[in-house]
Parts: C-alpha cells; structure tokens; sequence
C-alpha cells in the first residue's frame, strides 16, 4: 500500500507516517524500484494503536517501548506493566486535577462572596492568605502582588 492511500486511510498526514518510520514506530519499508513506498497491510493497524496510544496520554517513546520489537509480536508482560503504569499516572493526574479544581472553585466562591464595600485588592490578599493556611498557594506571591489594582 502506498503512502498517499495509507494517509487516507489512517487520517494521519504522509509526512506523519514517514515520521514514525522514521523513529521505529512502524517497520521501515524498501523503496520499489519507482520509488515508492510499498507499506504492509497491517501498518494502518499498526497505526491505529499509535494513534489510540496518543490519545491516552502515551508519549512516542513509551508507545516504542510497549509495541513488539518484531513480526514475532506483542511483549505480553511488558506491555502489561507499561499499561498499568501509565493509569498509575493518569489516577495521580486525576487527583492533582481534582485539586486544582476544588482550590479554584474556593477562589471562585472567594471573589463572588466579596464582603461589600471591601476593595477588590484587599479581598484578593485574603483568598492568598486563606490559601496559604490550607497549603494551596505558593509561598511567595510577588508575582501577584506586582498586579496592583488600577488607582481611581
């Protein structure tokens, strides 16, 4: 199969495909004797997984790893791991996430329940402070405190 047909029917940009022979992540084709490319049947598969791998959140480097080093097929112990390892990260992902979100939605509550008639820099110096006090803002704020509020 030619490059131009396995575009097409991966969705991926030629250059895209060259670029993962290029790196090992499908086997390297000989050129024919016109020239072209002359892809197997089973590289838009194989494409497939690199594509699914991406979208999960696999660097190139890991989808190397994990895919088999040859026709002899898959590592099974090894892709496994590797698989188990990368929702390790995702669940540490999923919680720093869901504290970020939880500090912002504070801040949010912060802002809208702003006491009345207490300027907008003095209530912003109390959402830093409180946070400070449970440990979600950074010890210093002088990045912050270089935006003052415009004077009146």
């Amino acid at each position: 199969m030619r490059i131009g047909e396995l575009a097409k029917i991966s969705g991926l940009a030629a250059s895209r495909i060259r670029f993962y022979e290029a790196s090992g992540l499908i086997q390297s084709v000989e050129r024919k004797s016109n020239g072209y490319r002359d892809y197997a049947p089973g590289t838009e598969a194989v494409l497939e997984i690199i594509k699914g791998a991406q979208a999960a959140g696999f660097s190139l480097e890991e989808i190397r790893q994990l895919m088999p080093r040859s026709a002899g097929g898959w590592q099974h112990d090894e892709l496994l791991s590797g698989l188990k390892h990368k929702v390790g990260e995702i669940e540490v992902l999923q919680q720093r996430l869901a504290q970020n979100k939880a500090q912002l939605l504070n801040v949010i509550k912060g802002i809208e329940g702003k006491p009345e008639g207490m300027a907008c820099a003095e209530n912003a110096q109390m959402l830093i402070n409180r946070l400070r006090e449970e440990g979600g803002a950074p010890a210093s704020s002088t990045r912050k405190s270089a935006r003052r509020a415009p004077r009146a």
